[in-house]
């Protein structure tokens, strides 16, 4: 018996000398690996540029456990994100003519040759939702702007550029020429697209997790491009008219939409799914939306938004009426579905003062 606890006895010794030399191997590789660590350390991303307009706070990622050695993934996602080739992944430019924000905002993401290829077929669709309302009272998308556009695009190569909207107040050519829009198309050398009900045709929407189908403008499906060109605007149902909500212009049966709004939105952008989103923002309609009528309402800001993420264009654009992102239920549903970023914090933004 006194033979055999003295056996267990020295191989308990054995095992605890053993167990402790590994604890003593493992603090010290901790140590140094640390301190390994932190030498190498992590360069922060640059501040974005401040302005003096009020930006939402960013929505806020999952929290999980930090590891002592992060990875070459998780180091990369705490980088502000750009498109692979490089480019910002939204661009803003202020202070300058409508023209010269357009240009500068479109250049920032790499010019319009990233967007339009030569002999493309090009439809850009502003908002010219009303035919009794002139640019100044901010319900219709700035005239200049949709022209320079037109104008980049077909200095890009593109062989035809229509532009077009659907209005819920009188017919589209009215709507064309009350709001200046066709003016400036037709001097840019594009064309104004007159709506034909015929055209609209019964769509199927696979993505979508309501609005299975609809009937969809077909010459906006046929279309190499389609650039959304939102003017940004008070919605007394959306809360703000942007680059989501501005697709209703492409569809047949608007009312029906506003049953469940934002989910709805969100399945016709997976749809449609412009190639470009640009927000006119050089005037914002602050109160009684989508319409207007008093000069009052309007706020001159003279800035411009470019993404080829409508989401992320149309999140930050909420933030120039003091929202949050999340604020707008299409851009939850949006990001939801994976249709864009609407984190601000872990996006490459590039700002321009044109003005200055």
């Amino acid at each position: 018996m006194s033979t055999y606890w003295s056996k267990e006895s020295s191989e308990m010794e054995n095992k605890t000398r053993r167990a402790f030399l590994q604890w003593i191997a493992i603090q010290m590789s901790a140590v140094f690996g640390g301190s390994l660590l932190a030498s190498c350390g992590k360069q922060e991303p640059h501040s974005l540029q401040t302005t003096a307009l009020p930006i939402a706070k960013p929505i806020q990622p999952t929290e999980v456990e930090p590891t002592d050695a992060p990875t070459q993934t998780e180091q990369a996602a705490a980088e502000p994100s750009a498109t692979p080739n490089g480019h910002p992944h939204l661009a803003v430019s202020r202070g300058g003519e409508p023209e010269a924000l357009v240009r500068h905002a479109v250049a920032a993401l790499g010019g319009m040759m990233r967007f339009v290829s030569t002999g493309d077929d090009v439809i850009v669709k502003p908002n010219a939702c009303v035919d009794y309302r002139t640019y100044e009272y901010a319900a219709t998308t700035n005239p200049w702007v949709v022209g320079e556009i037109v104008r980049l695009c077909l200095e890009a190569g593109a062989g035809r550029v229509r532009v077009m909207d659907f209005p819920f107040g009188g017919d589209s050519e009215s709507a064309y020429w009350s709001s200046g829009i066709q003016e400036q198309v037709l001097a840019a050398g594009g064309e104004m697209e007159p709506i034909r009900f015929l055209k609209f045709v019964e769509t199927e929407i696979p993505d979508a997790l309501d609005l299975k189908k609809c009937q969809i403008y077909e010459d906006v499906l046929l279309a190499d491009v389609v650039i959304n060109v939102p003017i940004a605007k008070h919605h007394s149902l959306a809360r703000l008219t942007l680059g989501m909500k501005n697709l209703m212009g492409v569809i047949r049966d608007r009312p029906y939409m506003h049953g469940n709004l934002g989910q709805r939105l969100a399945d016709l952008t997976s749809r449609v799914h412009p190639a470009l989103t640009i927000v006119d923002a050089v005037r914002i309609l602050q109160r009684s939306g989508p319409t207007g009528g008093r000069l009052s309402d309007v706020q001159k800001i003279d800035t411009v938004i470019a993404s080829p993420d409508i989401v992320a264009a149309d999140s930050y654009a909420s933030t120039l009426f003091g929202l949050q992102p999340t604020d707008l239920s299409y851009i939850v549903s949006g990001l939801n579905m994976g249709l864009g970023q609407a984190d601000l914090a872990t996006m490459k933004i590039e700002e321009i003062a044109v003005g200055a």
